[in-house]
């Protein structure tokens, strides 16, 4: 059988996915609650935020090279924010309402019971990340959202030369001793 030269021609819509997993979520019974609540949960980015962007930058002026999104330890799914891998130091930059920050957390007033629960099981998974990142002998930094970004990377840059200077003694005395 013989298409027609239009039918042919004639592009087909393309299927949105997207919006196909939406409408079935929409749906089921939401955790949030209320559909504009959730909309504001679901549009939070879990990375690239204000604060990791400018802390990023900041420790890129000061000539700093790392990276950024990364699982440090194999077959785990453990991630931080930014990673100096050679020097195997870990960077978390926590959000004050996600991860109860003592000046700044609060507990939203509605469903206050799975709130509740949410950010003691975000604390429980930064303290297994930290047990596990140091087990396998990172160092890892935590700081606030709110401190300020050049306190941040004076530490930051305190604890890599710090590390720069414990690599260069080591190969000294193995220079010395070969």
């Amino acid at each position: 059988m013989k298409v027609p030269k239009a039918q042919k021609t004639a592009k087909r819509k393309p299927v949105n996915t997207a919006a196909k997993r939406m409408a079935a979520r929409s749906s089921e019974k939401s955790w949030a609650s209320s559909e504009t609540v959730r909309q504001s949960m679901l549009s939070n980015r879990p990375r690239d935020t204000r604060p990791e962007l400018a802390l990023r930058s900041a420790l890129h002026a000061q000539g700093l090279r790392f990276r950024k999104h990364v699982h440090p330890i194999p077959r785990s799914r453990c991630e931080v924010d930014v990673a100096f891998t050679r020097w195997k130091v870990a960077i978390q930059l926590d959000g004050c309402f996600w991860h109860g920050c003592p000046e700044h957390g609060n507990l939203p007033k509605t469903n206050q019971e799975w709130w509740a629960a949410k950010f003691e099981r975000n604390l429980e998974r930064d303290r297994r990340l930290d047990q596990l990142l140091t087990e396998h002998g990172w160092t890892v930094l935590r700081f606030w959202e709110h401190k300020a970004m050049e306190d941040v990377v004076a530490r930051v840059v305190d604890v890599i030369n710090s590390k720069k200077s414990l690599a260069s003694c080591s190969v000294r005395h193995r220079r010395i001793r070969d």
